[in-house]
């Protein structure tokens, strides 16, 4: 079972997106580097709030990965425009008081008293916070990202347009090539064994509001928690659980989500600008991520993340000027 074994959540990081709330996790990573970087130029979309899960490792003076999220020439935009209502902001949720970054995110900073550790009662905590959030927001889409993936914002905007709004929708890439199974306790000291498909979270998944409206009497509140500790399965597994067996929905899988549990020098140099997420992490001593050439060498960008946003975005300020020609 891959129900983020491998996650090793320990803090969090997060970027803006579009057309819902974007969450992306922060865990411990073997890898030296892991970036969040926001587009540069601001699509004519709607846009929507970010939202992470944070911990302690954020206040570590050497760790890359929350300076992107402030608002500079380095940074690009925290907030995508939103049909003329100005930049959408930007929150990150974090499990303890950090004064440094309440300063610079102030209200954006969200505390949300969860523990620090990996376990599924912390795990599922953490996604509580996120979707009670998304839920009180009003906002059309919730994706929730880990941050050791790079978000394609235009390929994302692209995907999402692509559904009518009367359906209820939950995408993303499988954890397994199978089903999964759980035991549902029933009345009489029984079980149940139940079957479903979920999307991992370390690839990324969306929800739009619709479906996650369904999944309230399951997922508000306390309740994701609970469901959670019901079936003993983590986070992303109960996501799944409440969508394919309690409101009898599907997983939409799409290839254009990846996680580091995948060989990414799979895909060509030509086949990245398709893709909605993609990852890097470290497999039996060797650093998996994607094959790209410049502008940024290896040792510095060990995750490709920098010089995959210099391609997309050639434009950004701190990308070579080579590269904007």
């Amino acid at each position: 079972m891959q129900c983020r074994l491998l996650r090793g959540l320990a803090g969090a990081l997060l970027t803006l997106l579009c057309m819902g709330l974007l969450s992306l996790r922060y865990h411990l990573s073997q890898s030296p580097e892991s970036v969040q970087e926001t587009p540069g130029p601001s699509p004519p979309e709607p846009a929507a709030p970010g939202a992470a899960a944070a911990g302690r490792l954020h206040r570590s003076q050497d760790d890359p990965r929350l300076p992107p999220l402030s608002p500079g020439p380095a940074a690009g935009h925290v907030g995508l425009q939103d049909q003329g209502t100005g930049d959408t902001p930007t929150f990150v949720f974090t499990d303890s008081r950090d004064e440094g970054l309440q300063e610079r995110l102030g209200p954006h900073l969200v505390v949300t008293n969860c523990s620090a550790e990996h376990s599924h009662p912390a795990l599922s905590c953490k996604m509580a916070a996120e979707l009670d959030a998304f839920l009180a927001s009003g906002l059309r889409w919730f994706c929730h990202v880990d941050d050791d993936n790079y978000v394609n914002a235009r390929a994302l905007l692209k995907l999402l347009k692509a559904f009518p709004q009367t359906l209820d929708v939950y995408i993303g890439r499988p954890s397994l090539n199978r089903p999964i199974h759980a035991s549902e306790p029933q009345p009489h000291n029984r079980t149940r064994l139940v079957q479903f498909w979920f999307a991992t979270g370390g690839a990324g998944f969306c929800i739009n509001r619709k479906l996650a409206l369904k999944m309230a009497p399951w997922a508000s509140g306390p309740r994701f928690v609970d469901t959670s500790a019901l079936i003993r399965l983590p986070d992303d597994c109960t996501v799944g659980y409440i969508i394919e067996c309690k409101l009898g929905g599907h997983l939409q899988p799409s290839p254009l989500f990846h996680s580091h549990l995948e060989t990414l020098q799979l895909l060509g140099a030509d086949q990245l600008p398709e893709q909605v997420t993609l990852s890097y992490g470290v497999f039996e001593g060797k650093l998996n991520v994607i094959k790209l050439q410049g502008p940024f060498s290896p040792e510095e960008d060990p995750s490709r993340f920098r010089s995959l946003h210099c391609l997309l975005y050639p434009d950004t300020p701190w990308c070579p000027q080579l590269v904007a020609r």
